[in-house]
This record gives C-alpha cells, sequence and structure tokens, in this order.
C-alpha cells in the first residue's frame, strides 16, 4: 500500500517516541542550553535516549541535538526531560558574553550554524 508523501507516518513515530505527550512542562531547555550526559546508557533504554546520551559524551546544545536526531526540538525536549529526571543528564544555559567572558571557538560557533540550517 502506497501512503504517498502525505502520509508519511511520522506523526505515529513521533507520538512514539515521546509516548504521546506533546509539551514540556517546564521551560528547562530552550535552543542553547548546553546538555551534558552524567551516565552512560543502560540496557532497555528507548533508543532515541541512547543517542541523545552518547551524542552528550561532549556538551552539545539542544539546537544540535535536534539536528544531528533530525527530529523536531520539541520532541528533544521531551527526551531531554526524561533524562534529566532520571539523572542521567545536566543542563546549564551557556555563559552570557557580556560577563566578560570569551566568545565559543569559532569552530563552535560554525557548528551551531550549521545545525541551525539544517533545521
Amino acid at each position: 500500500m502506497n501512503r504517498g508523501p502525505v502520509d508519511s507516518g511520522v506523526p505515529d513515530r513521533l507520538y512514539t517516541i515521546t509516548g504521546g505527550r506533546s509539551r514540556v512542562y517546564e521551560s528547562a531547555f530552550d535552543l542553547v542550553t548546553i546538555v551534558v550526559a552524567e551516565s552512560e546508557p543502560a540496557l532497555g533504554m528507548q533508543s532515541e535516549h541512547v543517542r541523545i546520551l552518547r551524542l552528550c559524551r561532549r556538551p552539545t546544545a539542544v539546537v544540535e541535538l535536534a539536528a544531528n536526531l533530525r527530529l523536531p526540538v520539541g520532541v528533544v525536549k521531551i527526551l531531554l526531560g526524561d533524562l534529566r529526571d532520571a539523572g542521567r543528564i545536566s543542563a546549564r544555559h551557556p555563559r552570557s558574553a557580556s560577563s566578560g567572558d570569551r566568545l565559543p571557538p569559532p569552530e563552535t560557533l560554525k557548528k551551531v550554524l550549521r545545525a541551525l540550517q539544517n533545521l
């Protein structure tokens, strides 16, 4: 049966990934929130959670995660909430450049720009 481009099954997949949840009830994550894995993936974890933990072995922005996972940012925020509630990640907002800190290296800024362009 050919479903065609209109009915690709993507909404069903996203519904399954988030367990039917469609909103993050807390504004803990925005596009530039930096996420770091605090543990390794465990057996039986949802595959998207495993991928996030592997990607976050180094500090990674939410927008970068969404681009690498090829998932909408809202879905990624729900998954991040699950991992944060389980104590498997930590998240923080990057320091403001106005506080006298140096700007991120140009390579980091280029990666973020590429991730935004891929969304």
